[in-house]
């Protein structure tokens, strides 16, 4: 097929082309997408997009050329989505797409299924929710907090019911699996790669336990425990962590979580030196002096990261702290920012990605950059946008621009900046729907799952202008857990039994 939207010769645009005029267009075309945006159209609508201004004979603009689901993009087909991206990801199209890339249009503003028992505690609650001046969650039980078609774009607190409404969107169970992060230096070194399992226990607002009052045996206490253990490299290996959000949170930002680590060289657990911790917490490993071999190197000052793995280090001064690296978008507090309605808009996302990973799959190409999803199936969709200012002040992050998908609530971009409105990091977070999964168990009850597994994710080190860091985790499953899983999920103490 010949491109439809280069002309003759043109390769893919490189990093610099249009950054001045053009950008200023793009950012403008943008705004009012957002602005003139209503609810999501028809399930089956797909938009038009517009080619390469000025190819007819006449100098005109290009005739609008339809989006069509099973439709093949290639690199050299990439004008054809600029209206479709966020800027921030056009900017940097080169790390996100790449050359022989093959990209399939999936389904347009598909409506994919959602458990009754979800739909039933959210149609029992609704109205009950409240936000209080500062953002904070109150009463609240399970279901979606603030149902879509009731949110009124213009209202103040829009921006951070959305946020809200992202936070608690259907997880399953929680979920559990292996992962692989590949860590990608903003200066002088190579890739660092790291394996483990992790997982994510929803513990409240469980929707599918109405006769235990919407939570398990902890919900009245947590909102969700997460943990997770190195695998590889050998230096970090058994390095293992519990992170428990206690309820309060959802009604005071600065509540701290219950995090506690073990150290394999001092074969005991302790607690983790960051208290207080936005999202999932995932341990870096800090020292002074050194009493048998070298930390390895996780992030960097650029990336949000200047910490080590290292269980060899001096047991008088190690430290385990948090690093914004590898679980970035899975969860966050809303009522720690202060948000800001942007607007809605049709976007093209990987929220259902068809092509395996890690770790049935670990030599998949994600391109030059070791950034790209571009080879694979991407949906339209209508997302909503909003930007948080955080209230806790942060040495580099400012600001976060999240791009929430409509009718699933899943993240689809991440999108961070400095107190100087610089891009810091520019991520792209990928989701496979169990429901078109063939081997995805049943929810208990042989009911089908309906899950958005969050199996990957890429982030980008805009700021340094190179790096960043791609997590793999195409093996999740989030049905509900034994009650001994849940159980080993939930003690601090399992962690040193473990070993």
């Amino acid at each position: 097929m010949q491109s439809p939207c280069l002309r003759p010769n043109e390769t893919t645009p490189r990093a610099g082309r249009g950054k001045g005029i053009a950008g200023a267009v793009l950012a403008a075309v943008f705004a009012l997408a957002l602005e003139s945006a209503a609810v999501p159209p028809d399930e089956g609508d797909c938009p038009a997009v517009t080619g390469v201004p000025g190819r007819g004979a006449d100098d005109v603009d290009a005739a609008p050329i339809l989006i069509k689901t099973g439709m093949k993009i290639r690199a050299e087909d990439l004008l054809l989505l600029r209206s479709l991206l966020p800027p921030e990801i056009w900017r940097h199209r080169e790390v996100f797409f790449h050359e022989g890339m093959s990209m399939e249009i999936g389904p347009c503003h598909r409506r994919y299924a959602i458990p009754s028992f979800y739909e039933a505690a959210t149609q029992k609650f609704s109205g009950q929710p409240k936000l209080d001046a500062d953002g904070n969650l109150e009463s609240y039980t399970a279901g979606v907090p603030f149902p879509p078609a009731g949110i009124d774009p213009k209202a103040p607190d829009a921006a951070t019911k959305w946020a809200w409404n992202l936070e608690n969107r259907f997880r399953g169970a929680g979920f559990s699996g292996r992962f692989r992060i590949v860590d990608y230096p903003t200066r002088i070194g190579t890739a660092q790669t790291y394996e483990g399992v992790f997982f994510m226990l929803q513990t409240s607002a469980r929707s599918d336990h109405p006769d235990d009052g919407y939570h398990l045996e902890l919900g009245s206490k947590r909102t969700f425990i997460a943990g997770g253990e190195f695998k590889k490299p050998f230096d970090a290996r058994f390095l293992s962590w519990r992170q428990m959000r206690p309820a309060d949170s959802r009604e005071a930002w600065q509540t701290s979580d219950d995090t506690f680590v073990y150290v394999p060289t001092m074969r005991k657990v302790r607690r983790a030196s960051s208290g207080y911790v936005d999202g999932l917490y995932f341990p870096s490993y800090g020292y002074s002096g050194d009493s048998g071999g070298g930390g390895m190197a996780f992030g960097d000052p650029m990336g949000g990261g200047s910490a080590s793995i290292n269980p060899t280090a001096s047991q008088s001064s190690a430290t385990t702290v948090h690093v914004e690296r590898g679980l970035t978008g899975i969860s966050l507090r809303p009522n720690a920012y202060v948000w800001r309605y942007k607007g809605e808009r049709d976007i093209l996302a990987p929220i259902n990605l068809r092509k395996d990973g890690f770790p049935g799959r670990p030599d998949r190409n994600f391109g030059f950059s070791g950034l790209s999803l571009a080879s694979d199936t991407w949906d339209v969709r209508r997302a909503v946008v909003i930007e948080g200012a955080l209230l806790e002040r942060n040495s580099t992050l400012r600001t976060v621009t999240i791009y929430i998908d409509y009718q699933t609530l899943q993240p689809l971009y991440w999108i961070t900046r400095t107190d100087r409105r610089r891009l810091l990091n520019i991520g792209i977070l990928a989701h496979r729907f169990s429901g078109d999964v063939f081997d995805y168990p049943d929810w208990p009850g042989g009911k089908q799952a309906a899950i958005f597994e969050p199996v990957a994710a890429s982030f980008y080190n805009a700021l340094a202008g190179r790096g960043g860091w791609r997590r793999e985790s195409f093996d999740l499953r989030s049905i509900p857990f034994s009650a001994s899983k849940r159980r080993f999920m939930s003690s601090a103490n399992a962690l040193m039994r473990n070993h």
